[in-house]
């Protein structure tokens, strides 16, 4: 099998346990929540749950993503866990309005409640449990270049920051600042929006083949440092899920043998996949006249 689809099927071992976490604890911050009138924990039960879903798309999206190239998918099924984040994110963004909308009301109408400590508890050790959850997966992301399976590390942590927030502003509320947990509701509203805007926005750049202009920079100097390159003409790339794709024009002296040229693309070829783990690198020659 494939390297990729080695780290593909490691990508889901990541997302499962995402969705493990996130299952346990919204089910557990929306009942306390409710049962002890936290505003800001329901909130934050409520941004699990559309985790949980986000999870589960991305999860179909990596097993999507492992197809292999077929007739109708010659470069493969790769983005096919961009297109999951993407529907996802209007998940997300429909949630976190609804979530901003019902806390915005209880704060002017001034509908204050005073938690529990076993509401400040529970979202305490779910920042400790979502940590843990984020090392585990940035590490596995970092190791197998998944772009999937770090976004999902970014929203664990962004999750665990969110737990620990809410924690305070219960707190809060038990030592007089009543209004405190309905102000972190609604800031929980806000980061699950703005959550959902931020994975629209790097969706909808993958999928329209938008790149990093500095990336592509890394690369050409790279290919400027072999030996007999005189000169890169053009060079564009894109991504397909982790998997990044270049196509690149060099020019050659125009007396250097078939042979030396075609050693040169794939000189190419290799620096790319070894300095920047690039997938595949497509390089045309032309000839350099003096």
């Amino acid at each position: 099998m494939n390297e990729r689809y080695k780290d593909l099927k490691l990508a889901e071992q990541g997302a499962r346990l995402s969705m493990v976490a996130y299952v346990t604890l919204s089910f557990a911050k929306l009942f306390i929540g409710s049962a002890f009138g936290s505003a800001s924990l329901s909130a934050d039960g409520l941004n699990n749950f559309t985790d949980v879903i986000s999870t589960v798309a991305v999860m179909i999206g990596l097993r999507i993503a492992r197809r292999p190239a077929d007739e109708d998918h010659p470069y493969g099924h790769w983005k096919a866990e961009t297109i999951a984040s993407l529907s996802t994110s209007f998940i997300m963004l429909l949630v976190g309005l609804q979530v901003l909308f019902s806390s915005f009301s209880k704060l002017t109408g001034g509908e204050f409640t005073t938690p529990d400590v076993v509401s400040g508890v529970t979202a305490l050790i779910a920042g400790f449990i979502m940590i843990g959850v984020y090392i585990f997966n940035n590490r596995l992301a970092n190791r197998i270049n998944s772009i999937g399976l770090a976004a999902s590390a970014k929203d664990n942590l962004s999750d665990a920051l969110t737990s620990f927030a809410t924690a305070i502003a219960i707190f809060g509320s038990i030592f007089g600042l009543y209004w405190l947990d309905g102000v972190m509701a609604v800031i929980v509203g806000v980061v699950i929006i703005k959550t959902a805007i931020d994975i629209f926005r790097e969706s909808a750049f993958s999928l329209s083949d938008g790149f990093e202009t500095n990336h592509l920079a890394e690369y050409r100097q790279a290919i400027l440092d072999i030996p007999d390159v005189q000169q890169v003409t053009t060079i564009a790339a894109r991504s397909y899920g982790a998997n990044v794709y270049v196509d690149v024009t060099i020019l050659l002296d125009a007396e250097l043998t078939v042979l030396r040229s075609h050693e040169i693309t794939e000189e190419v070829e290799e620096r790319l996949r070894t300095a920047f783990n690039v997938f595949e690198t497509d390089v045309h020659v032309e000839p350099l006249t003096h």
